[in-house]
């Protein structure tokens, strides 16, 4: 018989479902609002921005070998609760998603996650040779199911992926809902909590990765620089956990971890707290005042913890989003994360909210 390379490649990665990120702004003579890809509103840190600008003049030689610079102002913007050991950096919070699975996934074993959700936390999953397991969230609010997750680990689960708030609901899982589960969760599981939105939640009981991993639990808090400290396009994440398991993962990062520029605007951003402050509040404006509009114009919402809503559009996705894009304004359909039929919103500026408003109302009109 004849071998050809197929003959070696994995069957597991075969063809199947892909992660597609948002579309840039089109050229277009018209201004056009680019709500559909949960970015800054504001645009980047302007601390993080000097600090890039000055790194450029030593783009010639090689960056840090490690991230550890980077992990020191970690440290210290988590108040020295946590210990360098404890944190990863890596080239986007999605980076760090598929290192912990190159780590923990062999071939065979299992990860669990609750569609809707970020779509790498499966397909990065497949990458490894793993089953995947859909718990859905629990209709009509969204809610972890948590007695369902519970009874889908098997001896071949090695990681459960967690998100809150949630990408694309904006739901959270309250606290009380996350102690009992964890202590629930058998020993030798690793929960990944994705907190990349943790910065725009105000729920009473609202609760991040750190208290659980200050009491140690296997639970890593992922976390991202694109969305509260504007940096998406230069592709900044980072998690903490467990020292154990942090240097673990970091047997298999590579040397010059990250580039000069990424560095130097990590720890640029962090020290930007006059930044951080207006990028919340804008949000949280910009959630009060796009609640109540949606309210007074008739679109169904659920209450979000992000900087982002997810709607029941009056239109069939595509339509309304095309709609929306002829009246200037870019959402995003998420059938793709799990959700069909839905459109997020991502929260902008004042300007921008406005004229989403505008834009629905006169769709709405319409029909």
């Amino acid at each position: 018989m004849k071998k050809t390379i197929e003959s070696i490649f994995k069957a597991h990665l075969e063809p199947k479902e892909v992660y597609k990120g948002g579309k840039n702004i089109p050229p277009s003579d018209k201004k056009i609002y680019k709500l559909s890809s949960n970015e800054n509103p504001l645009g980047a840190s302007p601390k993080a921005i000097a600090a890039m600008k000055a790194a450029l003049e030593h783009i010639d030689i090689y960056p840090d070998q490690t991230d550890i610079r980077l992990r020191e102002a970690l440290v210290k913007d988590f108040g020295g609760k946590l210990s360098t050991d404890q944190f990863l950096c890596g080239n986007s919070g999605s980076e760090i998603i598929d290192i912990l699975l190159r780590a923990f996934i062999n071939e065979g074993d299992e990860v669990i996650y609750s569609n809707p959700c970020f779509l790498p936390y499966s397909v990065f999953s497949r990458w490894y040779g793993a089953k995947t397991i859909d718990i859905p969230l629990l209709s009509p609010n969204y809610d972890l199911d948590v007695e369902g997750i519970l009874n889908a680990i098997t001896v071949r689960t090695k990681v459960i992926f967690l998100t809150s708030p949630n990408n694309p609901t904006g739901t959270y899982i309250p606290k009380p809902v996350l102690d009992s589960f964890l202590e629930r969760v058998p020993k030798n599981i690793l929960i990944v909590f994705d907190e990349v939105y943790r910065h725009f939640a105000d729920a009473e009981d609202y609760v991040t990765a750190l208290p659980y991993v200050l009491a140690g639990h296997n639970v890593l808090g992922l976390n991202s620089f694109s969305k509260t400290y504007g940096l998406a396009g230069q592709r900044i994440g980072y998690a903490y956990t467990t020292a154990t398991i942090a240097n673990y993962i970091r047997l298999i990062q590579k040397p010059f971890l990250l580039p000069l520029t990424s560095i130097e605007a990590g720890i640029g951003a962090l020290n930007d707290t006059e930044f951080i402050e207006k990028t919340v509040q804008t949000v949280l404006d910009g959630r009060t005042y796009l609640a109540q509009e949606f309210d007074r114009i008739g679109i169904q919402y659920w209450s979000s913890q992000a900087n982002f809503f997810i709607i029941d559009p009056p239109l069939p996705e595509m339509e309304f989003t095309d709609k929306m894009m002829e009246e200037g304004i870019m959402v995003r359909p998420v059938s793709q994360f799990g959700a069909p039929g839905k459109v997020r919103i991502t929260i902008g500026d004042a300007e921008a909210n406005e004229a989403c408003v505008k834009a629905m109302q006169k769709i709405t009109k319409s029909i």
